[in-house]
């Protein structure tokens, strides 16, 4: 009996006693002390300043500071949804926002699937880094450039149309067509850029899974539906609930370099109108509600498309 219980008894001997907290963080000092100054970086400069968020319901003052200016409670959140102007720069932002994330997000996925149907490697790197070049220029540089291509005069795009026959347009005045110019312009700056996360995950893919369907007689375009586009499927979802989390945010630097009161209908967006608020107007506390209901609006959706992301993903993979 005493040997069944002995044989029954599961061995500890030479297995490591697990570790309490106190001695992980002593064994792991070295890393913390390393992770500290990025920690001390967030805390101060992101977490920090939060207490501001307190400016939004109140009338800030100057001279009396944040504790000191008298609380209003929800009138700044009154007043912008109140205010035609804010919401028609609500609407902007939105309509802008789902033309760049319709014609724009899938754009760097089509390119990367392009590059990787490349075979001539030399060809291949020259225009992956003629692709993403774009994307270290400033907006304030990149506008200059878009305004002189489109320029009804001078523009090498309106020379084109009068050799068509066509009339010249001067697309940076005209707001249907501003709209167009935002969503092209951010996609050729940022499609090389975008494709890259996707390049390394299809580098990542199995060659014997493409050699396989080659051997079974796939096409390439099978081989691109049923190999290479599945595989890139989870750095999507992860990208598209990134980009949806600042749908409130149509690219302040983009829009500010390159709109006019010509086109204040159309192209005004919820930053630019915070920033004649708070910093031309001094409207401190109107542009801190904005900002807070950016915010709030942005936390939400990040974690709605999560979960949709979620349960999608897992209806595909059953289905293939």
């Amino acid at each position: 009996m005493l040997g069944v219980a002995l044989a029954a008894r599961p061995n500890t001997l030479g297995k490591p006693r697990s570790k309490s907290l106190w001695q992980r963080i002593v064994a792991a000092r070295v890393l913390l002390l390393m992770l500290l100054p990025g920690f001390a970086l967030v805390l101060i400069f992101n977490y920090g300043p939060m207490y501001g968020l307190l400016m939004a319901f109140q009338d800030f003052q100057v001279t009396k500071g944040i504790w000191g200016s008298p609380w209003v409670g929800l009138k700044h959140f009154e007043e912008f949804f109140r205010n035609p102007m804010a919401v028609n720069a609500l609407r902007n932002t939105l309509l802008i926002s789902a033309l760049k994330l319709i014609f724009g997000f899938p754009a760097p996925i089509l390119l990367a699937l392009l590059f990787n149907e490349l075979r001539d490697g030399l060809f291949k790197r020259a225009s992956q880094t003629i692709s993403y070049m774009p994307h270290f220029v400033s907006w304030i540089v990149f506008s200059a450039l878009v305004t002189a291509m489109l320029s009804p005069s001078t523009g090498v795009v309106n020379q084109i149309i009068k050799l068509l026959g066509l009339k010249p347009i001067y697309f940076m005045a005209n707001p249907p067509w501003f709209r167009v110019v935002l969503v092209a312009s951010e996609i050729w700056k940022e499609i090389g850029w975008g494709a890259i996360i996707y390049l390394a995950a299809l580098t990542d893919i199995d060659p014997t899974l493409y050699e396989a369907a080659v051997v079974d007689g796939a096409t390439r375009l099978q081989r691109m539906l049923y190999i290479s586009i599945p595989s890139v499927l989870p750095i999507a979802a992860l990208l598209l609930i990134l980009r949806l989390g600042g749908v409130l945010s149509a690219g302040f630097d983009q829009v500010f370099n390159m709109y006019n009161a010509t086109v204040y209908e159309t192209a005004d967006i919820i930053d630019t109108f915070v920033y004649r608020s708070g910093l031309t107007n001094l409207q401190y506390s109107f542009a801190a509600a904005v900002g807070f209901f950016k915010s709030v609006v942005g936390l939400v959706l990040v974690l709605a498309v999560n979960e949709v992301a979620r349960r999608l993903s897992d209806r595909y993979y059953a289905l293939w």
